[in-house]
């Protein structure tokens, strides 16, 4: 007796349902990724304080930073304090009035500070300057 032997065929991979699930990992990735800002190569140790409040504001600040050998970044752009002024001033131009941010290490002396500070208000920086800080 002789049955009839049916042809065995190949397993396939369907090719559709895979694109569906990297379509959906590709998506999940793009929106799950953080993009980092580029900052300057510079270690800063900020002051602790007690009463410090995390800011509500939805824009990102531009920062102004000073390292404890008295250097000054904007964002990433090394100024010396001579062209701060004018610095800030071109930045207000171009962005309008940006929400400024100072990053200052603890070791900085107060005198370096208050000349920083000047060379800012020169500049027609008004209102509040935002301080970053540590919480104890």
């Amino acid at each position: 007796m002789k049955f009839y032997a049916r042809p065995r065929r190949m397993p396939q991979v369907i090719i559709v349902s895979l694109i569906d699930i990297f379509a959906i990992l590709l998506i999940f990735v793009i929106v799950t990724t953080t993009f980092k800002k580029i900052q300057p190569q510079v270690t800063i140790k900020l002051p602790e304080s007690k009463n410090a409040v995390s800011s509500d504001s939805s824009d990102e600040p531009v920062v102004l930073s000073v390292s404890d050998t008295e250097e000054i970044f904007i964002d990433a752009k090394k100024v010396s304090l001579s062209e701060l002024t004018s610095a800030v001033q071109k930045l207000i131009a171009e962005k309008g009035r940006p929400n400024l941010a100072m990053k200052a290490d603890k070791k900085v002396s107060y005198g370096f500070l208050i000349q920083v500070l000047d060379a800012l208000k020169e500049a027609g920086v008004k209102g509040n300057l935002s301080a970053f800080t540590e919480k104890k």
